[in-house]
């Protein structure tokens, strides 16, 4: 055999494999969805349903506001057929290529359909607002039907399907909200104060009825001195406020420091539970979707600021056919 023809044969083979392997896009031809966040991962799989796969970047415990791609995340993201991510700057580190991938085409920020009008502007960045739209059933709606129709956009032939699970899942997401107005009502108004780790909680004191105090701005990557943490000591000594929150992907030193700053005042302060944040809890558990983990920060601060919530929260309701 001429060296020519062993080229020929080589080449044959090459094009042989490379068609054999072409087919396995044909037989699994689910969307491959890129989110940055838990919460988005959860709205992307329940809008697409079996016509997405869905790789969430950011996973339990995971701070958003400093996190950084990984080499792995880059290609995951270069690759994907669509990239959903918040925007808002919550993603700060991740921003500059997010907008490189969104003025692509290839990737849409889906915290930004939340109309301007209802937004909290940034107390720090002039033109920036509080990313945090999640904590409000209602105003993620929103965000909801901005990844549906980013779905819809990328495979217009599966419109109708996207719509109808986006239909099924709002009505989820409405009935969350209801229950929450109706714990959090049982909260004795002079109780209705929150305080935590980072001001992630804006939105929902704003929609609740709530003050909200953060020990740290809306960006974890601002610090809280001792100056701040000795003035929140003296505050909850002062209004009598028998619980504070952890929050599970920020440090609680911050917390610890100032429950012993208001017990060195004569203040017993407790730790009122761990709230879920800027990330959603395991993957598989109840508080690894959207639902459970804004069903589970409802219930434990309604509990710990002596609301009535049921015992198992919203869950349980559901569960017991209520």
């Amino acid at each position: 055999m001429t060296r020519l023809s062993r080229r020929r044969l080589i080449g044959q083979a090459a094009s042989a494999l490379a068609l054999a392997a072409t087919p396995l896009r044909a037989a699994s031809p689910a969307l491959d969805i890129v989110a940055t966040t838990g919460m988005i991962a959860d709205a992307a799989r329940n809008i697409g349903g079996d016509l997405v796969n869905v790789r969430a970047l950011m996973g339990p415990g995971v701070d958003p506001h400093s996190y950084r791609q990984t080499r792995s995340d880059i290609v995951a993201l270069t690759r994907a057929d669509l990239v959903l991510w918040h925007g808002l700057y919550l993603e700060a580190q991740m921003e500059e290529m997010l907008l490189k991938l969104s003025r692509r085409g290839t990737a849409v920020a889906v915290g930004e359909a939340v109309p301007r009008a209802q937004l909290i502007a940034h107390d720090e960045y002039e033109g920036r607002f509080d990313p945090h739209v999640w904590m409000v059933p209602a105003l993620w709606t929103h965000v909801l039907r901005g990844v549906r129709d980013a779905l819809t956009n990328l495979a217009p032939a599966h419109g109708d399907t996207f719509a109808a699970n986006a239909d099924a899942y709002l009505a989820r997401v409405d009935r969350l909200d209801v229950y929450a107005q109706g714990v959090l009502s049982t909260v004795p108004p002079a109780s209705r104060v929150l305080m935590t780790a980072h001001d992630a909680f804006g939105y929902f004191g704003r929609a609740f009825g709530f003050e909200v105090i953060g020990v740290q701005g809306i960006s974890t990557e601002s610090e809280a001195g001792l100056n701040r943490i000795r003035t929140l000591a003296s505050l909850l000594a002062e209004r009598d406020i028998g619980a504070v929150f952890v929050e599970t992907s920020v440090s609680d030193r911050n917390m610890r420091a100032l429950a012993e700053g208001a017990a060195a005042q004569g203040h017993a302060v407790r730790i009122g539970g761990s709230l879920f944040s800027d990330a959603m809890g395991v993957p598989g558990s109840y508080e690894g979707s959207y639902i459970g983990m804004i069903d589970h920060n409802v219930t434990t601060i309604a509990a710990a600021l002596g609301g009535q919530p049921p015992a198992r929260g919203m869950d349980g309701l559901l569960q017991a056919g209520l």
